[in-house]
């Protein structure tokens, strides 16, 4: 039975094998004809896919083109209106700060504040130049007073600003160089008085003329020490004398201005004792900047300001070297003290008086402010009450003047109170240069 069912079983599928094969033919050429059907539609979607966009494509480009261009001329044509804009804007800022750039004062203000304002000409200026001085006693007419020989001051006879004339007693002094000297004046004076007395014919001309040279020899010594023709007149004198002793007298009329010494106190040679001046006309020495190329001729006018007085002094000498410490220049003026109001050792105001050989434009210092950028400006009346600003440019320094360009002659400048005018202006937030 089992070999039967097995026959049937080969039996059938040996049936069933051909018809098994055609349908897997079938199906395979079935399977090759969607394939190519499916890659001729995929072909055809390419194709159409790749036009489309292409056209598509070109369609965007026209598209962008159309538009670019529209939307770049307009943007020009509104760059354009907004650059005419701002340049309007500008003008309309310029116009507007040109506006603002003035200060409008009323009278009540004007007169609050102390503006005063001047006209502006060319005119030959009298300024001065201030410079700073010293009063010094006149050293062609003082005098130091010092012995000629070690000396021994015994005694004192005036004080520190005691006035005193010409040949008046200041002290008394004692060396023992003197003494021999006066000594040897005692000794040659009565030789040479006989041999004078019995003359040369009598004595013989080597005689005469000996003791003669030797009498003047001993009185040059003693001049030379400082006595007088008193002092030798009272050493031929029957008066009692201390040899060695010998007095200095003031040589000048004047004032005591120093007396450094005391007595019993040993004086060298030329060591001073007293300082005598006349203070009947003074020196004051000015002190110029180095940087100021002035010539001061002598006789050039000057005034001296010590204090409340001043009075006025000339020019005498000018030195033509700086000095190293101060690097400042001194003039020497001289100045007349007849009621002794000024003394040495002051301080002075000294003040040169000039006068300008042009004609020049000039305001006052106080007319000159600066502006934000530093440089400096005057501030001109361009319609009663409205006050523009003007740079300008310095020049020479004229006292409490300063000559200025850049104004026209004939403008009002304001000459006082520019400091107001100012605040005034920057209040609105002005820039004065225009910047």
């Amino acid at each position: 039975m089992n070999k039967t069912v097995l026959a049937v079983f080969i039996a059938t599928f040996v049936g069933a094998a051909p018809s098994f094969a055609q349908k897997s033919d079938q199906q395979h050429a079935h399977n090759e004809t969607v394939t190519s059907i499916d890659k001729s539609i995929k072909d055809k979607h390419d194709e159409h896919t790749d036009d489309g966009h292409e056209e598509h494509e070109l369609q965007d480009g026209q598209k962008l083109d159309e538009h670019g261009g529209e939307g770049a001329d307009e943007h020009d044509d509104h760059e354009s209106e907004h650059a005419h804009d701002k340049g309007e804007n500008e003008d309309k800022d310029d116009e507007e700060h040109d506006e603002t750039a003035s200060a409008s004062l009323d009278s009540n203000q004007m007169a609050l504040a102390n503006i005063k304002v001047s006209t502006l000409s060319p005119k030959i200026v009298n300024y001065t130049l201030y410079a700073p001085g010293e009063i010094f006693s006149n050293g062609y007419s003082s005098y130091r007073v010092s012995p000629r020989v070690a000396s021994v001051v015994t005694r004192r006879h005036v004080a520190l600003g005691d006035r005193v004339n010409k040949g008046q007693v200041l002290v008394t002094l004692f060396s023992e160089t003197v003494a021999q000297a006066q000594a040897n004046y005692r000794t040659t004076y009565p030789e040479w008085e006989r041999v004078k007395g019995l003359g040369r014919k009598t004595v013989g001309e080597q005689r005469y003329i000996d003791a003669k040279a030797n009498f003047e020899a001993a009185s040059a010594v003693l001049i030379s020490y400082g006595l007088s023709d008193a002092d030798l007149k009272t050493l031929t004198s029957q008066q009692s004398i201390t040899l060695g002793e010998y007095r200095l007298r003031a040589e000048i009329d004047g004032a005591v201005l120093s007396d450094s010494f005391e007595q019993g106190q040993r004086i060298d040679a030329g060591e001073p004792l007293i300082s005598l001046a006349d203070e009947s006309e003074l020196w004051v020495e000015a002190h110029l900047p180095s940087n100021i190329n002035l010539r001061l001729g002598a006789g050039s006018p000057a005034q001296i300001k010590v204090g409340d007085f001043t009075v006025d002094a000339t020019v005498t000498q000018e030195a033509h070297t700086i000095d190293p410490i101060t690097r400042t220049r001194t003039v020497r003026l001289l100045v007349s003290n007849p009621e002794h109001r000024l003394h040495p050792g002051q301080f002075a105001e000294v003040y040169f008086r000039f006068l300008t050989k042009m004609p020049v434009m000039a305001v006052s210092e106080s007319a000159l402010m600066r502006g934000p950028d530093g440089d400096w400006m005057v501030f001109v009346e361009d319609h009663p009450g409205e006050f523009l600003p003007v740079e300008v440019e310095l020049g020479r320094a004229l006292g409490g003047l300063r000559e200025i360009t850049g104004v026209e002659p004939g403008s009002r400048v304001v000459s006082e109170g520019a400091f107001f005018v100012a605040s005034q202006i920057a209040k609105g937030g002005f820039d004065p240069h225009n910047h």
